[in-house]
């Protein structure tokens, strides 16, 4: 099975900063196999045989802290979720982005959408904010964005058990999975 991994906290602000082919290869080391990284963000793509999130996502934090010396938190979407997460956006998200910038919010489980929700704030007529299936979609106004209040959620509990990407990252993410390409 296909998954992602979408690592929080590396290679901001000159913090965590980590090779994309040390990454790779730390990724190998602990069995995973078609390894490829995408942007100096954090995301990894892989496949491996396990189907459990939840034991792919202790094993590969095991391996990060391991290889990298620090304490790794990560969120592990499989290719399914992934298709479901882009297929269910709600309507018209994404589609006008010279006006709007659009975020999808992964969630680490046991976080459910409706939890997380309630650590959102919302600006109207600035911001918009959605549950959806396994995450949370966010829109806000470029031209008014030092107004928004999404970017409040950083200081809440709950935002220890999330991850941010943009659309554009999303669906570009979604894109390489369903090619199985490994240029990547």
């Amino acid at each position: 099975m296909k998954f992602v991994a979408l690592l929080r906290g590396i290679n901001v602000g000159g913090k965590n900063v980590i090779k994309m082919a040390e990454l790779k290869a730390c990724f190998e080391s602990i069995g995973l196999s078609d390894v490829t990284t995408f942007i100096q963000s954090g995301n990894v793509l892989f496949a491996t045989n396990e189907r459990s999130i939840a034991k792919i996502t202790e094993k590969v934090e095991e391996g990060l802290s391991k290889c990298f010396d620090y304490n790794s938190r990560v969120v592990i979407v499989s290719h399914e979720q992934l298709k479901n997460a882009v297929k269910h956006a709600p309507s018209e998200f994404g589609k006008k982005p010279a006006k709007y910038r659009y975020d999808v919010v992964f969630l680490r489980k046991p976080l459910s959408p409706a939890e997380a929700m309630k650590s959102v704030t919302a600006k109207e007529g600035i911001d918009e904010a959605f549950a959806g299936n396994d995450v949370l979609y966010f829109s806000k106004l470029i031209n008014k964005a030092s107004q928004s209040r999404l970017p409040r959620l950083i200081a809440k509990p709950a935002y220890q058990d999330m991850t941010i990407r943009n659309w554009k990252t999303t669906t570009k993410l979604l894109a390489l999975m369903d090619t199985g390409s490994q240029e990547y």
